[in-house]
């Protein structure tokens, strides 16, 4: 195969590496702590977007999300991704968009610390929500543990979304496949990309030092997504509820640790 043509190796970080993702893991998880005291209903989106930004900016670090990908015709234009209710991801935060009672969104942050970036996502809920979307997002986020579950020495990444789309499958869910989860470190997106569909025993092997994403967007109804306007938010065609969860993990050599568990937070993986 041709140079050129050849894919990118995997992020593999070193262990005083993997320590600096440590960091601004558990830096990202308690911002998501305090964004999570924030959410009610008559909040806005861009409140959330201001509190992240100066969270991050008080402890001398950068919001990733804010003029991604730079040189682009057009970057993303605030500090976190908001996505609400049927947005699947990159929701743009905004003054105008006010929480509802029964809604839920996903908050994603991604501060960068020292060089390194931390990437993780929760899907609150508004005051009283109804059922389904309550067991959708309760849902969502047994299929982000039973995917970083699958990571360990010598599994194949079609093994994190094999375990993934078969759960979301089992309670009647749709898994988008637009997105994926990817390698992150000193780079924001670096292979390997995670598919959220993946089979058992195909794709990268994984080895000790991989450093990625697991971050699984599930839908109550179709599957299928469609840009906007704005060139960022996506949304489902049917306008069903989407919800989402993101860890960012690393493979050890024995399994995985998840790098962006928030303080006195575990995630059992047995």
């Amino acid at each position: 195969m041709p140079r050129s043509a050849r894919r990118p190796p995997a992020v593999i970080l070193a262990p005083q590496e993997v320590e600096k993702m440590r960091v601004v893991g558990r830096f990202a998880a308690w911002i998501l702590d305090q964004v999570e005291g924030l959410v009610r209903p008559g909040v806005t989106t861009g409140e959330i977007d201001r509190l992240v930004a100066r969270l991050t900016h008080e402890r001398g670090g950068v919001c990733a999300p804010l003029g991604y990908p730079k040189g682009s015709r057009h970057p993303f234009p605030k500090h976190c991704c908001t996505s609400v209710n049927h947005v699947v991801c990159h929701g743009i935060p905004s003054d105008q968009h006010v929480l509802k009672e029964g809604d839920i969104v996903n908050v994603d942050v991604t501060p960068i610390l020292d060089g390194y970036y931390g990437d993780t996502s929760r899907t609150f809920l508004v005051g009283e929500v109804d059922p389904e979307a309550r067991r959708l997002v309760e849902d969502t986020f047994e299929c982000m543990r039973r995917g970083i579950a699958a990571v360990r020495p010598g599994a194949h990444v079609g093994d994190i979304g094999a375990a993934i789309v078969e759960y979301a499958h089992a309670r009647g869910h749709s898994v988008v496949t637009q997105f994926a989860g990817h390698g992150i470190g000193r780079i924001f997106h670096g292979p390997p990309t995670i598919s959220h569909a993946g089979r058992r025993g195909q794709g990268l092997e994984l080895r000790p030092g991989m450093t990625f994403t697991v971050e699984p967007m599930i839908n109550m109804g179709d599957w299928r997504c469609q840009i906007l306007a704005d060139h960022w938010t996506a949304v489902t065609v049917d306008h069903s509820l989407s919800a989402q969860f993101e860890h960012t993990v690393t493979v050890t050599e024995d399994g995985v640790e998840v790098l962006t568990l928030g303080e006195g937070r575990t995630l059992a993986l047995d």
